[in-house]
């Protein structure tokens, strides 16, 4: 996976070793992983990532934080 483009999230601070990075595998699969831990590696569909992005603005996820 040494060719793929991470890319950090915007929130980040750039030279922060603990964050989210995402990246573009082909038009089927986008794959994310912890900046601090880069040989895990979580692959899903674009649909299916729009699905959680959505869930987490809308708040249907915050009861899992406390």
């Amino acid at each position: 996976m040494s060719d793929i483009q991470w890319r950090k999230a915007s929130y980040s601070d750039q030279n922060e070793s603990n964050c989210v990075e995402l990246a573009q595998r082909d038009a089927t699969a986008i794959l994310l992983r912890e900046s601090d831990e880069p040989q895990t590696v979580i692959a899903t569909t674009p649909a299916a990532l729009r699905a959680l992005v959505r869930a987490v603005r809308a708040g249907r996820l915050d009861h899992l934080s406390r």
